[in-house]
């Protein structure tokens, strides 16, 4: 009898354990997951991005071009997203935060946190980057902001080189990401691969920046602004026409295509 008790008293201390969580404690860990969390995992996977980016950029050997800034933000992106996107979505870019919300894949509610983790992520990130380089490299690279375009005839061609590189990056995440009927599990390592055939296939064109963080960030640290507008607009700019025109109007699913729905 005296073991019956006891089993009857460890089940129900057991039991104690297990109960279910209050209203209250579910509220609260579900507005902490939804809202919190991804701005945060936003902001960590940023910083960590742009980190890596700036120093690959700031300690670019003289006889290896875009090579290693390419292989070095590709790799990193597809690493962090694999890690950090189930979280927040992985996007770390503005424009890319911008073109998942006009296909469905971000709540507006959500856009300006995400943009503002994204851009405080890129001051973070940036400024490790100097922290971590000697003077004389963080100097003759600029701090890694953008200096390709140096001269306004060169505006052009840098602006559409923008907006066409960042239209791969966005299709990359809207359809291997969000859109149903395409995205796959292989998505992380698409974008990141974009990331890095953009950089050397535009890398001495415009710089290829294709994310507005990765520009504020290292534009503030070395306090360099030329031409500066290019990435933000460009980005922005294809971000609106993947999200609108493609998404939403000719290559999106049902779910998300707003003509042409069918049955």
């Amino acid at each position: 009898q005296s073991g019956e008790a006891v089993a009857m008293c460890d089940s129900n201390i057991g039991n104690a354990k297990a109960k279910e969580p209050s209203t209250g404690d579910r509220w609260r860990v579900s507005w902490y997951e939804r809202l919190v969390q991804p701005c945060l995992a936003e902001l960590l996977g940023s910083a960590l991005f742009i980190f890596i980016g700036c120093l690959s950029v700031i300690e670019n050997g003289t006889d290896t071009g875009v090579l290693q800034p390419a292989l070095a933000h590709g790799l990193a992106l597809g690493i962090i997203i694999a890690t950090l996107g189930n979280i927040s979505g992985g996007h770390f870019n503005p424009a890319v935060s911008l073109a998942a919300m006009l296909s469905g894949g971000l709540t507006l509610m959500m856009l300006v946190p995400y943009w503002i983790s994204q851009l405080l992520g890129g001051l973070i990130g940036a400024a490790l980057a100097k922290a971590v380089s000697t003077e004389e490299r963080f100097w003759n690279a600029t701090g890694a902001a953008f200096v390709t375009v140096q001269e306004e005839g060169q505006m052009a061609g840098a602006l559409v080189a923008e907006i066409i590189l960042t239209m791969l990056l966005a299709l990359a995440v809207c359809m291997g990401a969000i859109n149903e009927r395409t995205k796959s599990p292989l998505a992380p390592f698409s974008i990141g691969f974009s990331v890095t055939v953009d950089i050397l296939a535009g890398g001495n064109v415009s710089g290829a920046c294709m994310n507005p963080a990765r520009a504020f960030g290292p534009a503030v640290m070395a306090n360099h602004w030329g031409f500066h507008w290019i990435y933000w607009v460009g980005p922005f700019l294809a971000a609106l026409l993947v999200g609108l025109l493609f998404c939403r109007f000719f290559i999106g699913d049902g779910k998300t295509r707003l003509i042409l729905k069918g049955r």
